[in-house]
């Protein structure tokens, strides 16, 4: 109802403001009418007394004017009259009766020749209006004052003062004003009780719609418009409650729904669920967009590389670094550094990922014995991808508030990281698949499809390209009387012990494949022909000294290596492999249990 009043207020403001200004015209009229009255009653009272004067002047009756002039004060409305006689007259004719003057008013009239009027107004007491008009010598056809006066023309001869009361004007005004008022206000009265009668219900209902829509922009979509059963004033309650409810059961159903699919989302009562909703949906927006992008990625790398752009640029972390855990086989393994690693999950595993519990450094002081630098804070938070795989995040803070602001964050980083989870098991089996596919099952070691794709991923490119390697051919000799003696299950031991010793021997640098059979293939990076000789030597010995059991039977065996030196300049790897495979058929021809290094005359 506020609305209502104001503008009830306001339009009596408005009237009543029109009206004094009304009432004030008319009074400021109706003085200056009084006022002319006056002044023309005065100007004809005047002008007779002036004639009549004359005309006693003429027929020589001067000597009756006092009558004359007393019968003139007995007019209606006129308080006082006299006649000042100017120095002229006076040294001619004398003083005369009462004809001098009474007040500075007439002399100045009597010196200057110029009437005056003066208005003597009292609100509560009587107004009087004041004239003083002079006689001035005249010749005309009918009137020559210079018979009489020794004056030229145009002397002032005197002047005659009248004093009227004008209280009957001011009385006349005043009924007029009172009438106007009384009027005025009845009017006023009919024209507000019009406009509550006529705008009331648009005004009523037009405050119910301020205050639904004031609770809307608070975020409160509770408010309805009530108590409107008829005309124009129904329809719209009706059309805007269907619309408020229509919006705040959406809105519900929307805020329900947003549950499903974001980790982070909660909505409060002190945000507006519409902004809530924008919010969110740009969120969803962002992760779908994350989603479709690492669908595309080709390897699981790219798509930590993804979600490290993520944790940089819009959650402004700087530190951190991925963790894989194998749950299966208990292996972990750091997949992804942003920074320097500044703890040791790898030797006995993760804190987090065995507890699967964060780990937080601010709840309990060195909760992780295996974070080295205690000037910081760290968050280790596991993430469950797949029944046999685990992801951790691993994040370092310089100080408590970081900490704090990072911790606020990782629900928001949840959503990412459930996004990224079918991709990241999908590329994981694939890696797998692919990992599968280029190894030896029975050895472990990478087959000759790794091979093919070492070649041309890693042989001729990068930290291997132009640098000096050695490539050896390993065969264990008479490997054929293991399986015809002893059966193919010894055979695979055989195989599997010659894996296991060039495993022990060779460095984390250098590749070990089964080429096929009982054959292997050793590409040794960025080594000369000394330290080929002197690995391959180590292979020979070390597997000589290995005992094979075959049921209560033990044996040895040797094995016979051909090795050759590539330069590494050109894609002619294969070359060298054909080198040292004549080297080892030259250690073979030649007695076996032997190393053969390749030379070019070896070719015949």
């Amino acid at each position: 109802m506020k609305t209502k009043e104001n503008v009830t207020r306001t339009i009596g403001i408005i009237m009543a403001i029109t009206f004094i200004v009304m009432i004030i015209n008319i009074t400021l009229n109706l003085r200056e009418f009084g006022l002319n009255s006056a002044k023309s009653k005065a100007n004809i009272v005047a002008q007779s007394v002036r004639n009549g004067l004359t005309a006693h002047m003429v027929n020589n009756m001067m000597k009756n004017r006092n009558f004359y002039i007393k019968q003139t004060k007995e007019l209606n409305s006129i308080d006082d009259i006299w006649i000042v006689r100017s120095d002229i007259v006076t040294k001619q004719y004398g003083k005369g009766i009462e004809e001098f003057s009474r007040d500075d008013i007439d002399k100045k009239v009597l010196s200057s020749g110029i009437r005056a009027e003066v208005l003597d107004e009292n609100l509560l007491g009587q107004s009087t209006f004041r004239i003083t008009i002079p006689y001035k010598a005249e010749v005309s056809e009918n009137i020559n004052c210079l018979s009489c006066h020794a004056a030229k023309k145009g002397d002032v001869l005197g002047v005659i003062s009248m004093v009227m009361t004008v209280d009957d004007v001011k009385l006349t005004s005043s009924k007029i004003i009172m009438n106007t008022t009384i009027i005025g206000f009845i009017l006023i009265l009919f024209v507000l009780f019009f406009i509550q009668r006529l705008m009331g219900p648009y005004l009523s209902i037009f405050q119910s719609i301020k205050d639904v829509m004031s609770k809307a922009n608070d975020g409160d979509y509770s408010g309805r418009i009530q108590n409107f059963n008829s005309g124009e004033s129904k329809d719209v309650a009706h059309w805007i409650n269907s619309h408020m409810n229509k919006l705040q059961t959406n809105l519900v159903s929307i805020e329900d729904k947003i549950d499903i699919f974001l980790t982070a989302h909660k909505s409060t009562k002190d945000v507006d669920p519409i902004v809530d909703v924008e919010h969110t949906v740009t969120r969803l927006a962002d992760i779908y967009k994350f989603r479709k992008t690492i669908e595309h990625d080709e390897n699981i790398f790219d798509v930590y590389s993804r979600l490290a752009v993520i944790l940089e640029q819009k959650f402004k972390i700087e530190n951190f670094n991925f963790i894989e855990a194998d749950t299966t086989n208990k292996l972990t393994e750091v997949v992804y550094i942003n920074k320097a690693l500044i703890c040791d999950p790898i030797s006995d595993g993760c804190r987090s990922d065995r507890t699967n519990t964060l780990v937080d450094s601010c709840q309990f002081s060195n909760v992780c014995d295996k974070f080295k630098d205690s000037d910081k804070t760290y968050l280790c938070i596991p993430y469950s991808i797949s029944n046999d795989l685990d992801f951790i995040l691993s994040i370092v803070s310089n100080d408590n508030e970081e900490h704090e602001r990072v911790r606020a964050l990782i629900p928001l980083i949840q959503d990412y990281v459930d996004a990224a989870k079918p991709e990241i098991v999908s590329k994981k089996l694939m890696q797998v698949l692919e990992t599968s596919a280029q190894t030896d099952p029975l050895t472990g070691l990478f087959n000759r499809k790794f091979l093919e794709s070492y070649i041309d991923g890693t042989l001729y490119k990068g930290k291997y390209n132009n640098i000096p390697c050695g490539v050896m051919m390993v065969d264990i000799d008479l490997f054929k009387l293991i399986n015809d003696n002893y059966g193919h299950d010894i055979g695979d031991i055989a195989i599997k012990t010659i894996s296991n010793t060039l495993l022990d021997v060779i460095t984390q640098d250098d590749v070990v494949i089964r080429f096929g059979g009982e054959e292997f293939i050793v590409i040794v990076s960025n080594c000369t022909e000394e330290r080929l000789q002197e690995l391959a030597e180590n292979i020979r010995i070390a597997f000589s000294q290995q005992k094979i059991q075959a049921g209560n039977e033990e044996f040895s065996k040797t094995v016979s290596i051909g090795t050759a030196m590539f330069p590494n300049k050109e894609k002619n790897f294969w070359k060298y492999v054909k080198q040292s495979d004549i080297a080892l058929y030259s250690a073979k021809q030649t007695g076996r249990n032997k190393v053969v290094r390749y030379h070019d005359s070896m070719e015949s």
